[in-house]
């Protein structure tokens, strides 16, 4: 299928590929279909674009937040993971949506910690898991590197 992109242009998606978030993502509820992108690199790219296929202006930079040093323990409630179609452990990704924040006269990208995005990796189906509050088994690890 084609798919035009604000990023890339038209793309051709394989209709595979496509992960589909039933619930949209907060704030953005009526884009449902997305594709992922990322840099030709050797190795594991370090981060992707989340590209809506509903939306061709709306377009997210996402990572796995091991990158940076998070390391998320979820629990799913069984709503969230019959949505997710019970995947198995080793069919979940987890990543973090970064954002751009400005204060005192500079600008930071930050992930949101609190609404990580799991994914289903085997179904393609994803959520957005909004947390009430940080929770203390999130636990962070190389502090000192730049991001």
């Amino acid at each position: 299928m084609k798919a035009e992109t604000y990023l890339f242009g038209s793309v051709e998606v394989s209709p595979e590929k496509v992960i589909t978030f039933p619930n949209g993502l907060v704030g953005f509820e009526s884009s449902k279909r997305y594709m992922l992108a990322h840099e030709n690199t050797d190795g594991q790219p370090q981060s992707y674009t989340l590209q809506s296929l509903d939306d061709p202006m709306l377009a997210f930079q996402i990572v796995d937040p091991t990158t940076l040093g998070f390391n998320y323990e979820l629990e799913l409630s069984d709503a969230e993971t019959a949505l997710l179609q019970s995947p198995a452990p080793e069919d979940v990704a987890v990543m973090q949506v970064l954002f751009k924040s400005e204060g005192e006269g500079k600008a930071a990208i930050s992930p949101n910690l609190r609404a990580p995005l799991i994914i289903n990796t085997k179904a393609r189906l994803g959520m957005q898991k909004i947390m009430e509050k940080f929770l203390p088994n999130i636990t962070l690890s190389n502090l000192a590197s730049a991001v």
